[in-house]
């Protein structure tokens, strides 16, 4: 029996035209782009993409490829998870980025130690009162800053109707605008070395762990999670159920802030400095990340495990092209590429659903 009826007026079910997850799709293009790079490196290179060839490591895959894959799509990673809650209501946010750059140079700036080995520090930039402070201050400051920028992002959007587009892009300019005139230019140096920890070694890889787990679990169970669908599929319904859409708008737009602002604390510690320029064009992979991994930009659909699953294909190619010894502005056109066929497979599937 190929079909049943169920609920009123006679409607059928066809089992043959349940679609598959859009995580499950998401994830068996990761794995052919895997087996790609791994069938070209083995007849160009002679050499595997994901497997150990070293005689005198005792490991099957290659442990160093692999954490590299996870380490370096970590951070963008942190800022993907809250543009994926904005995209899922409906909105869009350009302003990560930028918050990222203003967010390192006001928090490495609470976060320098006094003396330099043995002088003092050449890149200060308060008096000794703001030095060699605990690390949850600077922290506690980063945090601050991107929920400021976050719920002015959000009141925009939320209270006087401004597209999140235009919204966001002004963020965007201000945030990169106060980022240069804070330390005017020049680059913020020299952290305490509690604060360096925060980004060593594997650490911004279980942050974004921790936090892909936390947020899968309130966007599946929890009822922020139900009314960021629900305004994303049809914001007049949700208002019409009793959700305060303004207020729901601005508290993930707080949140998306917030997640921009940790992913700066943790890029600047890796990177011991902070720097004007830091988190160019982090915006746009965030929002790639998102799109690969089945999020609409229509909103109402998308998943946080899509998300993850869109940033392990962004470090795949990343380092795939880097194993096949390829210059790096393959990986961007390659990127764009991606990009647009996700977007366009999208609108295939709404076009789809919309005659079913």
């Amino acid at each position: 029996m190929t079909q049943a009826t169920h609920g009123l007026g006679g409607l059928k079910y066809d089992p043959a035209k349940k679609e598959r997850p859009p995580e499950l799709n998401v994830f068996l293009a990761l794995v052919l782009i895997v087996v790609t790079f791994e069938v070209i490196g083995r007849l160009l290179l002679g050499d595997s993409f994901l497997f150990n060839t070293r005689d005198n490591v005792d490991t099957l895959f290659n442990m160093q490829r692999l954490s590299i894959i996870i380490l370096q799509v970590s951070i963008v990673g942190i800022i993907a998870l809250g543009v994926t809650q904005v995209i899922i209501t409906g909105g869009i946010d350009l302003s990560s980025g930028s918050i990222v750059g203003a967010t390192a140079m006001i928090a490495m700036s609470f976060a320098q130690t006094t003396m330099v080995n043995g002088n003092p520090n050449p890149k200060a930039i308060f008096g000794d009162w703001a030095m060699d402070l605990p690390v949850l201050v600077p922290v506690l400051v980063g945090l601050g800053c991107g929920l400021i920028a976050g719920l002015v992002n959000g009141a925009l959007v939320a209270y006087t109707r401004i597209p999140p587009f235009i919204a966001t892009l002004g963020m965007m300019v201000t945030a990169r605008g106060l980022a240069k005139w804070w330390s005017k230019g020049n680059p913020i140096s020299f952290p305490t070395e509690s604060y360096g920890t925060i980004g060593k070694g594997m650490t911004p890889v279980i942050i974004f762990v921790v936090l892909a787990v936390l947020f899968h679990c309130i966007m599946t169970y929890t009822r922020y999670g139900k009314h960021c669908y629900a305004i994303g599929s049809n914001e007049a319904a949700a208002r019409m159920s009793g959700i305060n859409v303004a207020r729901h708008k601005a508290l993930v737009y707080a949140i998306a802030g917030m997640l921009a602002a940790l992913a700066a604390v943790v890029l600047s510690s890796k990177n011991l400095t902070a720097q004007a320029g830091m988190g160019v064009m982090y915006e746009l992979d965030a929002i790639a990340m998102a799109v690969i991994g089945g999020i609409s930009l229509s909103g109402g659909r998308g998943s946080i495990l899509g998300t993850c699953l869109g940033a392990l294909i962004f470090g795949v190619i990343i380092s795939g092209f880097t194993f096949l010894k390829l210059d790096a502005y393959y990986q961007e056109m390659v990127k764009g590429v991606i990009i647009v066929a996700a977007v366009v497979l999208d609108q295939w599937r709404q076009k789809n659903r919309a005659r079913g």
